[in-house]
């Protein structure tokens, strides 16, 4: 597929998921999909390895035409027989677990992900979209997820600095035993210390391949995360497993894993 096609179908994918999934209406115009407001999403290209169709990069813009506006990149890959199918399917997950947080720092409704201050990330704020699980007996990665709470788990090794702003953080884990697959990307780049710790963590190892796909937002306190969520002032200590399996719960309903 040529590069234009594969804009064409990602942004037209874009339009469709949110929509579909937050009733926003999004627009193309150029090399961007237009959202409400000052947000937008930019497609930075990436064929994945050797070529290989499926990768996306996306980049949800918060406020569009400033300069040093915070962007939200994150790269996606999906399932499916076709190119096409495969770069829908890439955008799906995106539109499930990351595009829900970005929605949620901006309405602060609580609706489409959680919020929560981590204790053991003093100074910052998390928001948390639905975990994505696919693959063969993927209920067990699900339950486990449901019941445990991973990101103070890697709070240690995630560096992060009070200088920092928004920073997004994808989680992606699962495989089988013995071929167990375990990343975390801070801001769209690998993180060897966290993906380490991530897969030091005990989540279950079957003997058939499922993985899990997880997107969280955090925000500084302070006049900037203000800014950028206005609703954010009143976030709840940690998030109980309860809060955390009404999240797995909407992915049930989202339908992701196949």
């Amino acid at each position: 597929m040529r590069p234009q096609s594969r804009l064409d179908v990602i942004q037209r994918s874009v339009v469709r998921e949110m929509a579909a999934r937050y009733g926003q209406r999004f627009t193309v115009e150029g090399s961007v999909v237009r959202g409400p407001g000052t947000t937008a999403v930019a497609v930075r290209e990436h064929p994945g390895e050797g070529g290989a169709a499926g990768h996306v990069d996306l980049g949800f813009v918060l406020n569009l035409g400033q300069a040093d506006g915070p962007v939200v990149w994150d790269c996606t890959a999906g399932l499916g027989r076709t190119e096409e199918e495969r770069l829908d399917s890439a955008v799906r997950m995106w539109a499930t677990t990351t595009a829900a947080a970005v929605v949620e720092l901006q309405d602060g409704r609580g609706e489409h992900a959680d919020r929560c201050r981590p204790a053991e990330l003093p100074g910052w704020q998390a928001v948390q979209g639905p975990a994505a699980v696919f693959g063969f007996g993927s209920d067990l990665l699900a339950e486990w997820l449901a019941d445990h709470q991973v990101l103070p788990a890697l709070a240690g090794a995630l560096a992060l600095s009070a200088g920092t702003g928004v920073t997004g953080v994808k989680l992606f884990l699962g495989g089988r035993a013995g071929e167990d697959v375990a990343e975390v990307r801070i801001n769209g780049t690998v993180s060897e210390q966290a993906s380490a710790a991530l897969r030091g963590l005990d989540w279950p190892r079957g003997e058939r391949l499922c993985w899990a796909r997880l997107f969280v937002l955090l925000v500084p306190d302070g006049a900037a995360a203000a800014q950028a969520a206005p609703a954010a002032a009143e976030v709840p200590p940690a998030a109980a497993p309860a809060v955390r399996r009404g999240l797995l719960a909407r992915w049930r309903r989202a339908g992701v894993g196949q």
